[in-house]
């Protein structure tokens, strides 16, 4: 098989210019041409610098493979051909390693492929991110969260088969290593109007078809339900089968991926009986019927299906038939009650079945959230994904068209807004001089929408606010007087005569110049789906529903919370959630992904010149590749710029030792390149023409040519050379072992020659030492016999040598074997026998084993949990303030009672050592504030406020202020306590200012002008104090009956401190007397003002003095104090 080819770079092996920077020359046409040339290679995405184009295929291709993931994994942005997993990588890695968070933004027509491309980006980053099963857990949670939304909120327009009718925001939340933690996702005006008609060619949201062609018969059974489509009116039969999409399979994948993200079984049965009941709703019928009275009312004509929805939703049917036949307008106390024609009937039919869905809807998305939302509190990083409704013109163009193109002009506007500060922020930040750049800014469009006081949806609302009639006529010509002058606002009633002649638009109809072209609105239905009012009746018939979910749609249905409070309108709810929308997207860095729809046939392989044209201007790409090669068209850091082109030059091939940026200087100044044609920055270097770069290119090309011939022309030198090296070592090899050979055998040779002249020399000794006498051999042939015999005797004795050699070899083998034969049998015994006793050993001592090897285990591997847990500890130890609340999380659950009690331990330790810190005199402080928190705290409503007050006592500085020299004179003893108070008279309840003083013996009351004392009360003869449990500051000083200071009775007072009075007086008390004084807290309580006893009682109500609590004597028995 032939080996895939890789492209290395974004300049390598390139079909047409892979980023619009690069193009040259830069035009329309040369853009489209770019565009269509790589879509006829399949190349379907374009930058233009870090911005992805995205060409909607129509047709599957291969390059989403596993393997593709794991070719973009962790590789910088530009080194491979443009696609979207690039930018997915780019953003996944700038969060997870720089911290950053990133916010992707698709934008583009319906049916450009948004949807697609927002779960492209899903699926990478949850395959490059980490892994485990609660990870993975988590990740397919949010991937199976697109099947359920997509099968509520998505629809088959005649653009598109999947059309999303709804806006989807999702942020996902990863940890600090990358990890996804959860998500949470926003939706954005559901376009509900759907539920109840269709455009021609269109059909209902997916759910419904699914249903009808995927359930059981015994689900459809349970929800009332048939499969023929033609039975439901709320369905259209022009368009119920889509080519290529299997509503069976996939309402079977929308049940798996409910119980994944975490439906229980009740619930996605509600859900399912909640969309039945609205595919129901649609066959309600009405007929008009007249009263006595003259007034025209409804009826239902067939009963049948009211019961079937009353059954599935477990609401009676008179309160629902009822519900569709009167309306009840509450106006403060009054209630009126009027029939509903037959128009209003089935008005309030479709209005019931948009907000039942709608509300289930968003229900859906609250509850996926609660099942995908970080189980963690820990600090986290976001990635949104934003892929909301493209810019949308049909033939009839409405509320929902007009809401939706809003949309797309503020994502336009911040799209321009955020790149152009990007790119302008990049000069800045690099020191290279910016150059500005004219672009169409379409904040006067958002401007003529969004406008508080003169826009359309200002407008709109005051119309629908507004007492009287109100038509949708009558906000055309609220629009024609406030807008006429308008650049961007054309109307055929426009009092500005450049349209007077414009015939070909209506007079019901307004024109918006748009940045994405001109687009007509029809204003019927403008007032209406603005107001989205659902009567009241219906509210509180669906309320009181036996069915839990349904009851939970409506909670304002409930009697007891009814509120007249007319609701935001659709208009003003969407725009509050566009700004919030904006200003979350302006705290993260930006991704964009620019969808272009190639055709208008939903076709593959058919690229429209025109169509694109018109997406490429209203998108505004040529601006952006403007902006992006403004002054300079690439710029590329120091480091990779070195690496591609260091070839080019001697000095920086093949290692430069020095910086990054002086090895690029030096290769420039080399090129011999002007130098008007590039710039330094601080971490990049700029080029300014793109035919910079392409020649760069060349010479590179050029240049890896020559090194691949000076590579090969080595390497074919290295190959021959170590195999002559290889031959030669192998034949000095074979040289010299055959050299050993032949000297061997040269030495064998004439070893056996010596032997045979040492025989020859011996034989003929000894046959000359055997004869006397020297007698010649009677003939030669005796001599040779002679001869052979004795050179066979000497073989033989060699042969026996040879033998007994070998025999005496053979024995101590044997005997070997046998030695090594007994020595393994003595080890095989030894072991055996170790075994053995090893097994005697483990039976006899098991039982001990069983009973305490477990314990030493367990403390053993407790007392290593013991160290780790203390070694923790040790370094998560909090600080050691007393107010600080934060403590290190319980490791283990067995340590949870030994966690507690060291908390408690730590914390009594850092109390003390913040006690030890105090002075005597804070001490006194302290104790007297902790005296004050026991007996006022939970009991008294001003308690609270004087916590942060400290305690002062001489309020009056009495020793220091001449005006009281008599009184100090008076008093001998040390004042504790001096405070201005207010006495309450006995008779009226006037208050007359007294100076109240405590010391260590007496209860003393002087006047404050003149200083007299009035009252002087030992301590002793103080009973009781008592005060309110309210925000007030009076108390009664109760005194013992019978003693000299009770002759007037008991005094009620009124103090500003009156927390640290009591806590004082309290003290005092009970220091000099040793018993507790009482502290009565109450309501009311009774005061003894000479022979009579008063009740006092406090009762909330308003002030005309502001907040300064009244006392008003009421009769002879009751004194009444009123707190605000």
């Amino acid at each position: 098989m032939a080996k895939m080819e890789v492209k290395t770079s974004l300049l390598d092996n390139m079909i047409g210019v892979g980023d619009m920077v690069l193009l040259e020359p830069l035009n329309e046409d040369s853009f489209i041409n770019n565009l269509k040339k790589r879509f006829d290679h399949d190349e379907v995405y374009t930058y233009i610098g870090s911005v992805v184009i995205s060409l909607n295929p129509y047709r599957p291709l291969p390059i989403y493979t596993p393997e593709k993931v794991e070719e973009y994994r962790n590789r910088n942005f530009y080194e491979l051909s443009p696609h979207i997993f690039a930018l997915s990588d780019e953003a996944y890695r700038s969060l997870r390693d720089q911290d950053k968070d990133q916010c992707i933004l698709i934008t583009g027509e319906s049916g450009a492929g948004k949807t697609e491309a927002s779960k492209l980006v899903m699926s990478y980053v949850a395959a490059v991110c980490g892994k485990g099963a609660e990870v993975n857990q988590v990740k397919e949670q949010l991937l199976q969260s697109n099947p359920v939304l997509e099968a509520f909120g998505n629809a088959k327009t005649v653009r598109n088969d999947n059309s999303s009718r709804f806006g989807k925001y999702m942020d996902i939340e990863f940890d600090f290593k990358g990890d996804p933690l959860g998500g949470v996702i926003s939706n954005y005006l559901l376009e509900k109007s759907r539920v109840v008609k269709q455009p021609r060619g269109e059909r209902n949201f997916h759910i419904f078809y699914q249903i009808l062609s995927g359930a059981s018969e015994d689900l459809l059974c349970k929800l009332k339900l048939e499969q023929d489509f033609s039975r439901y009116n709320y369905l259209g039969l022009d368009s119920a089968k889509v080519n290529g999409v299997d509503d069976a399979a996939n309402f079977r994948t929308v049940r798996n991926a409910m119980q994944i993200v975490g439906f229980m079984d009740h619930e996605t049965q509600s859900v399912f009986e909640v969309v039945a009941a609205v595919l129901k709703l649609g066959n309600i019928e009405f007929k008009p019927e007249s009263r006595v009275n003259g007034l025209d009312e409804s009826k239902i004509k067939d009963k049948n299906e009211l019961k079937e929805i009353c059954e599935l939703t477990g609401i009676d049917q008179s309160v629902l038939e009822r519900a569709f036949s009167f309306r009840t307008v509450e106006a403060k106390q009054e209630k009126v009650s009027t029939t509903l024609n037959v128009a209003q009937a089935y008005y309030a039919r479709d209005a019931l079945a948009k907000n039942l869905y709608s509300r289930l809807f968003s229900w859906l998305v609250t509850r996926i959230n609660e099942s995908i939302k970080a189980q963690t509190k820990v600090r986290k990083k976001v990635m949104g994904v934003l892929d909301i409704y493209g810019f949308e013109i049909f033939e009839d163009n409405s509320f929902e068209q007009f809401i939706i193109n809003y949309c797309n002009e503020k994502l336009q506007q911040i799209f321009i807004e955020l790149t152009l500060k990007e790119e302008q922020e990049e000069y800045i930040r690099e020191g290279i001089e910016w150059t500005h750049i004219e672009y169409f800014n379409n904040a006067i469009i958002c401007d003529l929408i969004e406008n508080n006081q003169t826009g359309i949806l200002a407008m709109l609302d005051e119309e629908c606010l507004r007492p009287g009639t109100v038509t949708d006529d009558t906000f055309l010509e609220k629009l024609n007087q406030v807008c006429a002058t308008h650049q961007h606002f054309e109307s055929r009633m426009s009092k500005c005569s450049r349209f007077l002649n414009d015939t070909s638009l209506p007079h019901s109809c307004f024109r918006i110049q748009h940045y994405a072209g001109k687009v007509m609105y029809q204003v019927e239905g403008f007032v209406d789906k603005n107001n989205d009012l659902l009567y009241r009746d219906l509210s509180q018939a669906m309320w009181k529903a036996s069915h839990s979910l349904i009851k939970a749609l409506f909670p304002e249905g409930n009697p007891a919370k009814i509120n007249l409070k007319r609701p935001p309108t659709a208009g003003s709810q969407f725009k509050a959630s566009v700004a919030t929308l904006m200003k979350n997207l302006q705290t993260k860095n930006p991704n964009y992904i620019r969808c272009i729809k190639p055709n208008d046939k939903k076709a593959a392989h058919i690229f429209n010149d025109a169509l694109v044209c018109h997406q490429i201007r209203y998108l505004g790409l040529l601006e952006n590749v403007r902006v992006r090669r403004a002054g300079y068209a690439f710029r590329q850091a120091y480091e990779p710029c070195l690496e591609r082109y260091k070839m080019l030059c001697k000095q920086t091939w093949p290692h430069w030792r020095g910086p990054a940026r002086a090895g690029v200087e030096v290769l420039f100044s080399e090129l011999e390149i002007p130098e008007e044609e590039f710039s330094f920055g601080r971490s990049k270097i700029f080029i300014r023409n793109p035919r910079t770069l392409f020649k760069l290119e060349d010479l590179r090309k050029q240049r890896l040519e020559d090194l691949a011939t000076l590579i090969a022309k080595i390497y074919r030198g290295w190959k021959c050379r170590t195999r002559f090296l290889l031959m030669k070592k192998s034949q000095i090899v074979v040289a010299s072992w055959y050299r050993r050979y032949a000297a061997r055998k040269l030495l064998r040779e004439l070893k056996h020659q010596k032997r045979c002249n040492e025989a020859a020399t011996i034989i003929a000794a000894y046959w000359r030492g055997t004869q006397p006498f020297y007698i010649p051999f009677p003939n030669a042939s005796q001599a040779r016999r002679e001869l052979r015999r004795l050179k066979e005797e000497a073989r033989n004795k060699h042969a026996i040598a040879v033998i007994w050699a070998f025999w005496l070899g053979y024995k101590a083998r044997r005997e070997l074997r046998r030695l090594k034969e007994e020595a393994r049998r003595k080890h095989a015994v030894a072991v055996i026998w170790a075994y053995w006793l090893g097994l005697k050993v483990r039976r006899e001592y098991r039982k001990f084993f069983r009973a305490n090897a477990g314990r030493k285990i367990y403390e053993f591997t407790l007392q290593r949990l013991m160290q780790k847990y203390f070694l923790e500890m040790k370094k998560k130890m909090p600080s050691l303030s007393p107010i600080d609340k934060n403590w290190p999380a319980r490791p283990y659950l067995f340590l949870d009672s030994t966690h507690k009690e060291l908390k408690r331990i730590f914390h009594l330790w850092r109390c003390k050592k913040y006690r030890d810190q105090f002075t005597d005199q804070q001490k006194l402080i302290y104790e007297e504030k902790l005296e004050a928190s026991e007996l006022f705290k939970d009991k008294k409503a001003l308690y609270p406020a004087s916590v942060g007050q400290p305690f002062q006592g001489a309020y009056l500085e009495i020793s220091k202020n001449p005006k009281y020299k008599k009184l100090k004179d008076a008093v001998d003893e040390k004042i504790i306590i001096a405070e201005v108070v207010n006495k309450i008279n006995r008779a009226n309840g006037k208050a007359t200012s007294r100076i109240f003083l405590l010391t260590k013996n007496n209860v003393l009351l002087a006047d404050q002008k003149s200083g007299n004392i009035k009252s002087e009360v030992p301590l002793g003869d103080v009973t009781k104090v008592s005060m309110s449990s309210q925000n007030d500051g009076f108390f009664a000083v109760h005194l013992k009956e019978g003693s000299g200071a009770a002759g007037k009775g008991d005094f009620l007072l009124s103090s500003d401190h009156l927390i640290e009075m009591a806590t004082k007086l309290y003290r005092t008390t009970l220091s000099q007397t040793k018993q507790k004084l009482n502290i009565e807290i109450s309501d009311e309580f009774l005061v003894q003002f000479r022979q009579d006893k008063v009740c006092v009682k406090f009762i909330q109500g308003s002030q005309k003095n502001g907040n300064i609590p009244t006392c008003k004597r009421k009769n002879n028995r009751l004194l009444e104090v009123a707190v605000p």
